[in-house]
């Protein structure tokens, strides 16, 4: 059995009941990174050992880990914060495991762009994921190519490239385009910047950008 068990994106409270009782009871925790799920275990009093899985390692351990899994072990897949696979360590190991014919469970939890999404005041029956943009090759085609979505548009951005990415969308899709930047979500200085792009853009010309960063633009 594989568990993917969402962690708080702030407030360690945002854990769920079944959350923790299903890492206590695991055999072994999957930890994006050891030291902050330790800090987590210790916070509940949650002695499970753990094993490192993250970005870096999870091509050379994954098919070890499933065949370990279809054995019968018991796992629990966790990340720093949110929803593993969300822009997280996670779907090689889902994806390796279901080829094994392994049980998963996803529990509900926390996940940056849910609430994000929810207090932008931008329509949020149709919207489309799109995580972190390309660096640098693909992304002007990345933007490119969502020039007439007409769905709300979700992105992650850190804080060094959030004036950046706000300029791109001013360029691509018009300085008047509504636009929600939500930061360090479910923790003591979250906040919200509602506006048009170029208000937006502005107020983080004249602010330093701290924190983690969730962008929900309008569509076309």
């Amino acid at each position: 059995m594989l568990f993917v068990v969402p962690t708080p994106v702030g407030n360690l409270e945002d854990m769920t009941f079944r959350s923790i009782r299903v890492l206590k009871e695991a055999e072994l925790i999957l930890a994006e990174d050891t030291r902050t799920t330790g800090f987590l275990l210790k916070h509940y009093g949650i002695e499970t050992p753990m094993r490192s899985y993250h970005m870096h390692n999870e091509h050379k351990i994954v098919e070890g880990l499933a065949n370990e899994l279809a054995s019968g072990r018991t796992m629990a897949l966790v990340t720093d914060a949110g929803t593993p696979g969300i822009s997280d360590p996670g779907f090689l190991l889902i994806r390796e495991a279901v080829k094994q014919g392994v049980e998963i469970q996803c529990l509900p939890g926390a996940t940056a762009f849910v609430p994000a999404l929810v207090n932008s005041g931008l329509p949020s029956d149709r919207f489309t994921f799109e995580g972190f943009l390309p660096p640098k090759k693909g992304r002007q085609t990345k933007l490119l190519s969502l020039v007439e979505e007409k769905r709300t548009m979700i992105f992650y951005e850190s804080p060094h490239k959030l004036v950046k990415t706000l300029g791109d969308f001013a360029e691509h899709y018009g300085a008047d385009r509504p636009c929600s930047v939500s930061r360090e979500i479910s923790k003591k200085f979250e906040e919200t910047i509602r506006g048009s792009v170029g208000e937006v853009l502005e107020h983080f010309q004249n602010t330093a950008p701290k924190g983690e960063f969730v962008l929900i633009l309008g569509g076309a």
